[in-house]
């Protein structure tokens, strides 16, 4: 059955190898600068729109609750 030059991988092998990975991508994971934005990042993430421009304002203007 086993022919010479052709080798199985036994379950506890794979299991181990399963578990180093595993271990390895949570350090990977864990490592403080991994998630750390980059500069050209930092600009995706600003508000997109002016507080203080003509839309905004009217918006709130027009979409305020009536006085009494």
């Amino acid at each position: 059955m086993d022919k010479p030059g052709v080798r199985s991988i036994r379950r506890r092998d794979l299991l181990r190898l399963t578990a180093t990975v595993a271990v390895g991508v949570a350090a990977v994971a864990a490592y403080p600068g991994a998630g750390a934005p980059s500069k050209d990042d930092r600009g995706k993430r600003r508000s997109q729109y002016q507080a203080n421009s003509p839309e905004v304002l009217t918006f709130y203007r027009v979409n305020r609750y009536p006085t009494r």
